[in-house]
């Protein structure tokens, strides 16, 4: 009785296993359509192709040459030099000419008696108001050392990467394009396919 038990659980385990298999087997595929129903449209495209027929890939590189160019960058300066000034005193040309006429008509009166004395206060007095003019209209003059500043621009040039140029690989053709960034030894490269009408 027992190898017939046996036996029968085998072969139970056996038609349940082949099931199983048949069901996983299958599962993986769409139902046929029923008859007489519209013909199915193409499959959905494969892993990694898009919509649009793409899908991504990698390519090998073979050369990458760096791409340069100049940069200008303009900085506000100031320059400051020493100048020499020749300035001058202000000149007291009132206080002088008064100073001049009142010294100038002391002396006429003590030249001229009687009636003479007015006339030469009065010629004292203008003679003295005109030297005393001259001589407070010259006033002093001297020199001195101011710093004198403009405002400038400095611009500076510098030479630095703006790119690469990327020779790479790809199912046995070469390609070339410029790149912002050097991509090291392989290149993930998008590959669209189209029919060539």
């Amino acid at each position: 009785m027992n190898n017939k038990m046996l036996l029968l659980s085998l072969l139970v385990l056996a038609s349940v296993s082949t099931g199983v298999a048949a069901q996983t087997s299958y599962s993986d595929y769409p139902p046929p359509p029923p008859p007489g129903s519209a013909p199915q449209q193409a499959p959905p495209p494969g892993p990694g192709a898009g919509p649009d027929n793409a899908h991504y890939a990698w390519a090998d590189v073979l050369r990458v040459d760096p791409v340069y160019g100049v940069t200008r960058t303009a900085t506000p300066t100031q320059q400051c030099y020493d100048q020499q000034v020749v300035q001058q005193t202000p000149s007291n040309k009132g206080i002088g000419t008064v100073l001049g006429a009142v010294v100038g008509g002391v002396l006429g009166s003590t030249i001229g008696h009687g009636r003479g004395n007015t006339a030469a206060t009065v010629g004292g007095a203008v003679v003295g108001g005109a030297v005393g003019n001259s001589v407070a209209s010259g006033g002093q003059t001297y020199s001195s050392t101011q710093t004198v500043c403009q405002p400038g621009t400095q611009v500076a040039e510098q030479r630095q990467i703006i790119g690469y140029d990327v020779e790479y690989r790809y199912h046995g053709d070469v390609y070339m394009s410029r790149l912002s960034y050097d991509p090291g030894e392989r290149l993930r490269v998008r590959v669209n396919v189209s029919p060539a009408d």
